[in-house]
């Protein structure tokens, strides 16, 4: 990679950090390639109560950047974003050592009281041992998948992150949101891009999760068949296309992400116009394609798409994919099979486009990581599709 990240063991992280990294999607049902996460560690959660009101309300962009803050906050207080997380559209999940404990707590209670203040969103957070889960008879493994050389995101299995998902929405291990003034550092965290236009007909978000108790090697093959099929290039390809997504106004999302750059401008007029300027700036290098300093925004948009997160594996698939209507037709007859034989439960929306919602800690450096989901409900509605 080309941004190394750091080995040492002064944080606790130098185990993700040594994990070996699996390049092949196909590769993630493959057990081999999982590690069981320190008994030390602890999960962080978070959820927005009635995101599915919001995404009728036409707030989806919203909702995708309240779930992205988490990570954003989380990466900004280690200093670092090689660290195990997963975006869920409507929120996000990750593991950090025992002796993070007390940063990813405050991360997570500034994060809650910033989406309330600023979005008037009702945010779940919890932070829940992994000790915990291991106690009630699941286990959490985690591998690092490289979506290019210069990121990585982690997969998880084992079904310790879905039991720990169930405690948080019962109100176990619960966070409070701070008081307000209390602001996360989400330097970093913006959505400046327009939606992307499905190319090949539309933007399928899907999630596939195993039943429990359920035959691990027959949901592995059924994994493996969706696979194949969204990899028919001649029918499915990533949501986000060579070059990137369009940018046609440098004030797309502006209000959005001054709500995010609060703790790093402020409020107020002085820093709308700050913000306004950096974003013009940005906005005219990324449309006339000159390098400045050293950023280079071909490289930029080259690595953007590489590094995109449209696909991803905790404790059950996840995949924003541009295919055929045929297609999804295809694959939603497949998993209703799945469904109907006790193999799998199933959730998909299939919408006009996609948006991303970016966390980009420095334009100089390559491991900028970018989160792609529907843009008329995307995993949330696939989530909502799946509740029994």
């Amino acid at each position: 990679m080309a941004d190394a990240p750091r080995t040492d063991e002064s944080d606790g992280l130098g185990f993700y950090a040594g994990l070996p990294v699996f390049d092949r999607f196909s590769r993630l049902t493959d057990p081999a390639i999982y590690r069981p996460l320190p008994n030390d560690w602890v999960l962080g959660l978070s959820d927005i109560v009635r995101s599915t009101a919001a995404i009728a309300a036409g707030r989806y962009k919203e909702v995708n950047t309240a779930a992205a803050s988490v990570i954003a906050a989380v990466a900004n207080a280690l200093g670092r974003n090689d660290f195990p997380f997963v975006f869920g559209g409507d929120g996000a999940s990750f593991a950090l050592p025992q002796a993070q404990s007390v940063l990813a707590r405050g991360a997570l209670s500034a994060v809650a009281g910033w989406a309330r203040d600023s979005f008037g969103f009702e945010m779940r957070v919890a932070l829940v041992p992994v000790s915990e889960v291991r106690a009630h008879e699941h286990d959490v493994r985690v591998a690092r998948f490289g979506a290019s050389r210069d990121v990585t995101y982690a997969m998880f299995a084992g079904g310790g992150m879905a039991y720990a998902e169930r405690q948080m929405k019962e109100g176990a291990f619960a966070i409070p949101a701070a008081e307000r003034g209390i602001l996360p550092d989400l330097n970093g965290l913006s959505c400046r891009f327009d939606e992307i236009r499905a190319r090949r007909g539309l933007i399928l978000s899907l999630i596939v999760v195993p039943v429990p108790q359920g035959d691990a090697s027959r949901f592995g093959a059924l994994v493996d068949r969706v696979l194949s099929l969204a990899e028919d290039r001649a029918e499915a390809e990533r949501p986000v296309p060579e070059g990137g997504p369009g940018l046609s106004s440098p004030f797309t999302g502006f209000k959005t992400e001054a709500k995010a750059m609060r703790s790093t401008y402020g409020s107020g007029l002085l820093a709308s116009a700050r913000l306004a300027a950096q974003r013009l700036v940005s906005f005219a290098v990324l449309r006339q394609n000159h390098s400045i300093g050293g950023f280079d925004p071909v490289r930029y948009r080259h690595q953007l798409v590489e590094n995109t997160d449209f696909r991803k594996f905790d404790d059950g698939l996840r995949m924003t994919l541009d295919c055929t209507p045929a297609l999804a037709d295809r694959l939603e007859q497949e998993l209703t099979e799945a469904q109907e034989t006790g193999i799998a439960r199933y959730g998909m929306h299939r919408q006009d486009s996609a948006l991303m919602t970016c966390f980009v800690p420095s334009p100089t450096r390559s491991d900028h990581i970018h989160f792609v989901d529907g843009a008329m409900g995307g995993y949330t509605m696939a989530a909502r599709a799946l509740k029994p």
